[in-house]
C-alpha cells in the first residue's frame, strides 16, 4: 500500500491520506472546496466550489499517475440537492464521455461548511 500526496491539493485536515494506492486501485479521500495554498474554504457560488473540488481531485489523481479516465467510481455529497443539475454539468466537463459508476447523496452538512464533497476510486 502506498500513500499518495500532492502539494497541488489541500493537505488532509485530519488523520488520513489524500489517497491510497493498493495494487492497481487508487482510493481518493473526499475533497471539499479548499484552496490548496491557504487551506481555507474558497469563496464563491456552488459552481466555483465544484470546480475547486474537481481541480483538487485532478491534482491527487495526477500524483498517483492517473486522471479522470481512470476513475471507476465516484461518490458525491451535496448539502443542497437543488445543486444536482449544476453538479452534473460541471461533472461532465471533467469526465467527458467517460462515465464511472456514481452515487449522489444529500447530507445535512459537510466539514467547514462546504456545499459538496467528492471521493473517487480509480484503477491504473
Amino acid at each position: 500500500m502506498d500513500f499518495i500526496a500532492s502539494n497541488d491539493a489541500p493537505h488532509a485536515i485530519g488523520p488520513y491520506s489524500q489517497a491510497v494506492r493498493s495494487g492497481n486501485l487508487i482510493f481518493l479521500s473526499g475533497q471539499i472546496p479548499l484552496d490548496p495554498k491557504s487551506g481555507n474554504l474558497i469563496d464563491g457560488d456552488f459552481s466555483k466550489q465544484a470546480h475547486r473540488v474537481f481541480d483538487n481531485l485532478r491534482a491527487v489523481l495526477r500524483a498517483a499517475g492517473a486522471d479522470f479516465r481512470h476513475v471507476t467510481r465516484a461518490t458525491v455529497y451535496l448539502t443542497d440537492l437543488g445543486n444536482f443539475q449544476t453538479l452534473n454539468s460541471i461533472y461532465g466537463e471533467y469526465f467527458g464521455d467517460h462515465k464511472p459508476a456514481r452515487s449522489t447523496v444529500g447530507v445535512a452538512q459537510l466539514p467547514r461548511g462546504a456545499a459538496l464533497e467528492i471521493d473517487l476510486i480509480a484503477m491504473l
